[in-house]
């Protein structure tokens, strides 16, 4: 009942917003940090390969990469207007996904109520 594709899917945007969510927040911490390269978290493509290739979303799990993005003088290369809009975007998938769950889990309380 919860290891079914959409919940093991909604699972799995969670962790991986959340391993961006940590990634944005060292990147913007490390923002004046020379030679400091920016990290970037990838899962959205894997998951949804594996959803329609009839795989179990959770084998998919995030992908952290150095950004290629050019470097200023001091070799760092973060970007804080970048990560800013970034960090807006992740929180919103992240409480939508939340949402989600939550409304799956809703459905499963009343079903044992019995409302």
């Amino acid at each position: 009942m919860f290891d079914d594709v959409s919940s093991s899917a909604l699972r799995v945007a969670v962790t991986g917003l959340s391993a961006r969510q940590n990634a944005i927040a060292n990147n913007i911490a490390n923002v004046e940090t020379p030679g400091f390269k920016a990290r970037k978290v990838k899962f959205e493509e894997a998951l949804q390969g594996a959803v329609a290739h009839g795989q179990s979303p959770l084998g998919v799990k995030p992908s952290v990469h150095t950004s290629l993005e050019p470097t200023r003088l001091n070799g760092n290369n973060v970007n804080l207007d970048e990560e800013t809009l970034s960090h807006i975007d992740t929180t919103m998938r992240y409480q939508l996904t939340i949402r989600a769950i939550d409304g799956k889990y809703s459905l499963l309380r009343e079903a044992i109520k019995g409302a």
